[in-house]
């Protein structure tokens, strides 16, 4: 085998590895938002993936670390579409509003990846696993709140705060959305996003 026939056998290798790993990922979220959390199992996770249950363990050491590893994973996709178009030379309100689009532009193109969060974020397992932080994803946005609030045009609360009244209230219209609650309209967007400036402005 000449050296060119090896490094393209290892590239498609590589290739094939991805691809399984994320089948596995994308198995796992499905499952989680349709059985929950206590009810998912390796086996389970292998049979929607169309794997071997020792598959998985080649890429993943056990049940937690492959969750942990989800989680950052959606973690990264959801911090790029929330950053898109987040430019320091906007006004402050635009980079806000902007922000609030982004997060509902990405509730609504990857539901499963919102509901996967929503879920995590309330399971008790996110007190268990030695999750990998991910606030450095959303530096940039924390620099832009930390600035506003050193020129005065942000109320001098915490960071976190600012970000959730941001956050929150886009997330609740997603979920009343898919609950037929009521639609994520252009006109209730506009209202949230209203209040929320209202809310944390100073």
């Amino acid at each position: 085998m000449t050296l060119i026939e090896r490094s393209f056998n290892i590239k498609l290798m590589r290739h094939k590895d991805e691809n399984k790993s994320e089948a596995i990922f994308e198995a796992t979220i499905q499952l989680l938002n349709e059985i929950g959390f206590s009810d998912i199992s390796m086996s389970k996770i292998a049979k929607r993936a169309d794997v071997s249950s020792a598959t998985i363990y080649v890429y993943f050491e056990n049940k937690e670390d492959m969750l942990g590893k989800l989680y950052v994973r959606v973690k990264e996709r959801m911090s790029r579409q929330l950053l898109l178009l987040v430019d320091e030379n906007l006004p402050l309100q635009v980079l806000c509003e902007r922000f609030m689009r982004n997060s509902l532009r990405f509730m609504m193109n990857n539901k499963d990846d919102f509901m996967f969060l929503e879920q995590f974020s309330t399971s008790p397992l996110m007190d268990k696993l030695c999750l990998e932080d991910t606030s450095s994803m959303f530096t940039p946005l924390y620099d832009l709140i930390e600035k506003g609030k050193q020129n005065g045009e942000l109320k001098p609360l915490e960071t976190i705060l600012i970000l959730t009244y941001c956050y929150f209230p886009v997330a609740q219209l997603a979920r009343a959305h898919f609950k037929g609650q009521f639609q994520a309209s252009e006109e209730n967007l506009q209202q949230i996003m209203k209040m929320s400036w209202d809310a944390i402005r100073n």
